[in-house]
C-alpha cells in the first residue's frame, strides 16, 4: 500500500503537534507543512525534513490529506479547497464559523467521497474511550472545564474555545434532541465571554449543566454523569474513570450498599490517536469518530449557546 501524502496547513501552537504526530506514523508520509508565517513555515519544516511553504494552495491536488489548524475564521475556505481538490480533511475544532460553513462542508465531502474529520480531540481521551453507557443512557450530567488565561485562542468565546469540547460529548452520549437550553456568562479578561454556564434539556428527559472557564485559577476538566442506580465520574486530565452502583447488599438497615470501581489510564496520546484514526478511517473508507455532521450538530449548539449569551 502506498503511503498517503499529508500536509498540516497552520503549523503554530497546536499544528506543530499535528506534523510531528504524522512525520512518526507509518503508512503515511508528511510533504510540508504551511504558515503564514514564513519563519515558522521554514522552522518546522527543517526540523522535520519537509518543505515550509506560506500558501496551502501550492498543495492542492498534490496531497491525499491534510489537517487544518489555523484560525477558526479560515476553516471553511481552507477545507473547502483542499476537499474540493479530493483530499481527506481533518480540521481543528470547531467545524467553521457558521453552521451554512459546515453544511457546505459536508455536502462537499460526500460529494467527492473523501473524510471529513473534526478534531474534538477529547473523544480520543482514554478515560471517555473506556466509558461503557450501551445500556444506560445518562439522565443528569455535570461537567466543569476549567482553565487559567491564556492569550492564544481567543478569537472566539469560551463556549467554542472549551464548552464545544464537552458539548460534543454529551451529545454523543444521550443521543437525543435539544429540547431547551439556558445559558449565562460573564467577559471578564477579553472582549468575549470568558466564564460561561448552560443547562440543556434533552427530549429524552436528560439535563445536562456544562460550565466553562477560561479565567480560573486552577485547571479541571471533569464530568459526572447519573443515571438510574449508578453514577459515573470522568477526570479528563488525569484519565480516570469511576463507576459507582448500587450492591444487593445494605450499607445500613434499608440503605444498599455502594460498590465502586475506579480505572486509572495510562498517559496516552490522544493527539497520535486521533490522527491515526483519521489515516484508517480514509485507507478503509470508513465514517470517523467525529464525523463533520458531529461537528456540525456540536457547533449549532454552541452557537444557540453563544447566541442567549449575549441577548
Amino acid at each position: 500500500m502506498n503511503p498517503l501524502k499529508c500536509a498540516v496547513i497552520g503549523v503554530g501552537y497546536l499544528g506543530k503537534f499535528h506534523a510531528e504526530k504524522y512525520a512518526a506514523l507509518p503508512g503515511c508520509e508528511l510533504v510540508a507543512v504551511v504558515d503564514a508565517d514564513p519563519l515558522t513555515a521554514a522552522e518546522i519544516g527543517d526540523r522535520l525534513g519537509v518543505e515550509g511553504l506560506t500558501d496551502y494552495r501550492a498543495l492542492l491536488g498534490k496531497v491525499d490529506a491534510v489537517s487544518i489548524v489555523v484560525p477558526t475564521s479560515l476553516h471553511h475556505r481552507v477545507a473547502r479547497d483542499f476537499l474540493e481538490a479530493g483530499a481527506h480533511v481533518l480540521v481543528e475544532k470547531p467545524i467553521t464559523v457558521t453552521v451554512e460553513e459546515a453544511d457546505e462542508l459536508i455536502r462537499i465531502a460526500k460529494e467527492k467521497q473523501r473524510v471529513l474529520m473534526v478534531g474534538h480531540l477529547e473523544r480520543f481521551n482514554a478515560a471517555v474511550l473506556g466509558l461503557d453507557l450501551d445500556h444506560h443512557k445518562p439522565l443528569f450530567i455535570e461537567s466543569h472545564r476549567l482553565a487559567p488565561f491564556k492569550p492564544r485562542a481567543n478569537d472566539v468565546s469560551v463556549v467554542l474555545d472549551l464548552m464545544i469540547h464537552d458539548i460534543d460529548i454529551i451529545l454523543d452520549m444521550v443521543d437525543s434532541e435539544v429540547e431547551r437550553i439556558d445559558a449565562k456568562g460573564v467577559a471578564v479578561l477579553t472582549g468575549d465571554i470568558d466564564i460561561a454556564n448552560a443547562r440543556l434539556q434533552f427530549t429524552s428527559g436528560c439535563v445536562a449543566n456544562v460550565t466553562a472557564s477560561r479565567v480560573s485559577l486552577k485547571v479541571e476538566r471533569k464530568m459526572r454523569l447519573f443515571m438510574p442506580n449508578a453514577y459515573v465520574s470522568v477526570d479528563f486530565q488525569n484519565r480516570v474513570l469511576a463507576r459507582h452502583c448500587k450492591g444487593e447488599g445494605e450499607m445500613f438497615p434499608g440503605v444498599p450498599e455502594i460498590l465502586s470501581e475506579e480505572s486509572v489510564f495510562e498517559n496516552g496520546d490522544a493527539l497520535m490517536e486521533e490522527i491515526r484514526h483519521f489515516l484508517d478511517c480514509i485507507r478503509e473508507n470508513r465514517e470517523p469518530l467525529v464525523s463533520g455532521q458531529a461537528g456540525r450538530r456540536a457547533l449549532a449548539t454552541a452557537i444557540e449557546i453563544t447566541h442567549l449569551l449575549k441577548s
